[in-house]
């Protein structure tokens, strides 16, 4: 009886908590509002057969309690199996499994399908940094590899292809991008799991090494936000960190056309 009651209390606190609770998502400040659609509808869900599955397990503990004197009804009975029982569990389970992957599928798919317009950013992480790089004005990455990978060189450029001479590299861990214009990010790693995640963008992948995933985004507010690594990359993984500022285009272009090409970086004097 007490772990019936305790159970209801569990059901109750919880309930009480996610609908009381001063904490949830950093305000939205890109187009993808259909990811805390998609999140509702996982608490929704999520939360469904939870009270339900408890309050079904409180009502059976409560209902074939222990009692000193036998009472009709309350003979224990064995039954291998319940054909209508569990045709139902399988029912439920297959409707609460579809509402939860066929909404999201749907909306991962358009999560990884940009627009033809969209700017191209690529992100490098590697521990414990970000580093950015966008194509020139043939809006075309160079090719790399990662034989030429160095301190000076992280994104691996090939120096002998032309089409990477006037990629700009992003020196720190600062990236700006234009205001209400779509942006593809392309991700790489030159070592472990990482993962670019900016909160308040709703946009997050993984970054695998050996392979280059990809996600699109539109900022949709003005202001200077953080970026963190949500994959465990190591000891330094808490301070990987940088910032996406949004501005508008005319700044934009300012910053963009400020920054060293890979030929320029590629013909400047090693420091020290």
């Amino acid at each position: 009886m007490a772990i019936a009651i305790a159970l209801l209390v569990i059901v109750a606190g919880s309930v009480l908590f996610q609908g009381l609770s001063p904490w949830w998502l950093t305000p939205l400040a890109s187009n993808w509002g259909r990811m805390d659609d998609m999140m509702r509808l996982t608490l929704l869900v999520t939360g469904v057969f939870f009270v339900a599955l408890n309050l079904f397990l409180a009502l059976t503990l409560w209902r074939f309690r222990h009692r000193e004197r036998p009472h009709a009804g309350h003979v224990a009975a064995y039954q291998p199996d319940h054909p209508r029982l569990e045709r139902g569990l399988i029912v439920a389970t297959t409707l609460g499994i579809a509402a939860l992957l066929v909404p999201g599928l749907v909306v991962y798919a358009q999560y990884v399908t940009p627009p033809d317009d969209a700017l191209q950013v690529e992100v490098l992480g590697q521990q414990w940094r970000w580093s950015y790089r966008l194509p020139g004005a043939d809006g075309r990455f160079g090719r790399v590899d990662a034989r030429f990978v160095s301190a000076s060189n992280p994104f691996g450029l090939d120096p002998a292809d032309a089409a990477g001479a006037d990629n700009r590299l992003v020196p720190g861990e600062e990236l700006h991008l234009p205001l209400n214009r779509p942006v593809r990010v392309f991700l790489r790693s030159n070592d472990v799991l990482h993962d670019f995640f900016v909160p308040p963008f709703r946009a997050r992948m993984n970054i695998v090494p050996g392979t280059v995933t990809s996600f699109w985004f539109t900022p949709t507010k003005l202001g200077r936000y953080e970026v963190l690594c949500a994959q465990l990359c190591g000891v330094g993984h808490y301070g990987m960190r940088g910032f996406v500022v949004v501005e508008p285009a005319a700044d934009f272009e300012r910053w963009r056309a400020g920054l060293r090409t890979f030929a320029i970086a590629k013909a400047a004097p090693a420091p020290g």
